[in-house]
């Protein structure tokens, strides 16, 4: 009698267990929301960084290759994704 006793109070104690972990959500929809923009500016970044194909192989355009566009402002927003993803993952959920 004492074994079922003890052996109903672990399967109540490891069900509470259980429902109390899986109700636990490590991200909110606040957090989702900041990794979506940052995966949005990184794309944006790397558009910015693509193409630089020249009409002929044989001359080469320096213009094209090290742009402005190409050698700053991609690699910023790239960073700057990068910068949101880590703040998106870190924000705390607001206290209710």
């Amino acid at each position: 009698m004492a074994t079922t006793k003890k052996t109903a109070e672990a399967t109540a104690a490891t069900t509470n267990t259980k429902n109390s972990t899986s109700n636990v959500n490590l991200f909110t929809k606040d957090n989702y929301m900041w990794m979506v923009i940052g995966l949005v500016v990184m794309a944006l970044g790397f558009l910015l960084m693509s193409g630089g194909k020249s009409a002929d192989p044989k001359v080469f355009n320096p213009d094209e290759v090290y742009s402005t566009r190409r050698i700053t402002i991609a690699p910023i927003l790239i960073i700057g994704g990068l910068l949101i993803e880590i703040f998106a993952i870190m924000k705390k959920p607001k206290s209710n």
